[in-house]
């Protein structure tokens, strides 16, 4: 846990937050029509681009069941992971939306001419809206509001009535809900697909290795989407909550959205839909009061809604029960693990700095012999040339280690993109895959397998990989 004001431990000044949420709303609300709005201040060094929600169907739910696609790599190449090849996942029906705006609007060039202009760009936006814009993520969610938690449900189950919600929900709608079975059935299909999605989530979070886990995953359909970036839970009382671990977000999405012991169903679901149109006011309320409580040290979250410290009363507000605090020490654990383990990859850092020293040292000896050193390593006829193999096997042990903990995931989210290994992996690949290709030829393998870059070449970090990105692609809710 930590104290201080929320900008200043988020990485933004007040001012901008306050001005983001306030554009937000004006987007929404009172800009029809408009694909965004686009606001800077003489002599400002930030410009703001804020984006409306969207309230029809096909802009949600391409397809059954999440209409999920992968993100094209051509305009987003960090979007893959290094380790295992894969895409990441975005909504199609927001991917398209977002398309839509680069090639019917301005807005590409106006971001460009901020650019060079050198300004903090901010988007922002409201509902849907907040999902159109791509840079420093921070999501504010209201306790019991529905629309963060609706991607997490496919659309066969709501389908009959997210018409409905959606215009219910749409702040330049007259429409009135006259039956309220819809809404509560819609919400309680909501409130089953979070559960099911943050139960499977959480067997993981505290090491279940039963099969049945497998079993189930593909039986139940459970959404694809998981969050990202920092997420600020407002708990109705004034109070917000930060985190920016994933696993726990996820656990709180569905944890908060429970009825309390004193509440009636229909009661419970008007406050749901109240909660996403009184969200300007409860979110400016909270903002002038910074009472806010930072959950950094998750494995330390208190068990008992009888702690009489700040950060205990901000998690009573937001309704965690024990089961639920148990699941935010668990992705505590797990993080803390992460750590742990990228602790241990640091600490070869030296091990293959002076490794890779050799291999330089190896290829300028190559030089000084006049001979080349893809050359020289192929006919190993020198000690040199053996010598160079062992540092070459010795560094490829290593690095496939690292690549294999990316592929498990046992490594924090943001060491893919860390500069100090991205220069590594970079000089790595130079030093190393002509020797790896040397290797291969010598072997006679092309006369097994086919070409060296058609049938061995690896893509990644590892003795055979580009080392230019180690970004994991992300999938979004």
């Amino acid at each position: 846990m930590m104290g201080g004001r929320l900008g200043e431990n988020i990485g933004l000044k007040e001012e901008i937050i306050q001005k983001a949420c306030k554009l937000s709303m004006k987007a929404h609300e009172k800009s029809p029509g408009k694909p965004y709005i686009h606001e800077k201040t003489r002599g400002s060094t930030e410009t703001f681009f804020a984006f409306p929600g969207s309230w029809s169907v096909d802009d949600w739910y391409s397809r059954s069941p999440f209409g999920e696609i992968k993100v094209d790599v051509s305009k987003f190449p960090s979007m893959k992971s290094v380790g295992n090849e894969e895409i990441g996942l975005v909504n199609e029906g927001f991917s398209r939306r977002f398309q839509e705006l680069l090639s019917r609007s301005s807005l590409a060039t106006e971001v460009e001419k901020a650019m060079s202009d050198r300004k903090q760009i901010i988007f922002t936006g409201h509902s849907s809206g907040a999902r159109t814009g791509l840079n420093h993520f921070i999501h504010f969610v209201m306790r019991h509001d529905i629309v963060p938690r609706i991607m997490l449900t496919p659309l066969s189950h709501i389908q009959q009535g997210l018409h409905n919600i959606l215009e219910l929900l749409n702040p330049k709608s007259n429409y009135i809900l006259q039956n309220s079975t819809v809404a509560s059935n819609f919400v309680l299909s909501v409130m089953r697909n979070s559960l099911s999605v943050a139960s499977h989530a959480a067997c993981y979070l505290k090491g279940c290795t039963n099969l049945l886990l497998e079993t189930v995953a593909s039986i139940v359909e459970l959404s694809p989407y998981r969050p990202f970036g920092i997420f600020i839970f407002c708990t109705g009382s004034g109070k917000l909550v930060v985190l920016d671990n994933p696993d726990a977000v996820l656990q709180l999405l569905f944890f908060c959205l429970q009825l309390g012991p004193e509440e009636q169903n229909s009661d419970f679901v008007n406050g749901m839909f109240g909660e996403h149109l009184v969200y300007e006011s409860e979110l400016q309320e909270s903002l002038n009061m910074q009472d806010v409580t930072y959950l950094v040290n998750l494995v330390d979250v208190p068990l008992s809604a009888d702690a009489t410290n700040n950060d205990a009363a901000a998690l009573n507000d937001l309704g965690l029960t024990t089961r639920a605090r148990l699941c935010l020490r668990a992705a505590g654990e797990l993080e803390k693990q992460k750590m742990e383990n990228q602790k241990k990859i640091d600490s070869n850092k030296d091990t293959i700095k002076e490794a890779l020293k050799k291999i330089q040292e190896y290829k300028t000896s190559c030089e000084i012999r006049k001979i080349g050193y893809y050359d020289a390593f192929k006919i190993q006829k020198d000690i040199t040339d053996f010598n160079a193999n062992v540092k070459r096997l010795e560094l490829a042990g290593i690095w496939d280690e690292i690549v294999e903990m990316i592929k498990r995931y046992e490594l924090p989210d943001g060491f893919e993109g860390r500069k100090e290994w991205i220069e590594l992996g970079t000089l790595f690949r130079r030093l190393l895959e002509p020797l790896d290709i040397a290797n291969y030829y010598r072997h006679l393998k092309n006369e097994d397998t086919g070409p060296y870059m058609v049938k061995a070449r690896r893509n990644g970090i590892d003795s055979r990989r580009n080392g230019v990105s180690m970004r994991r692609g992300w999938r979004s809710v």
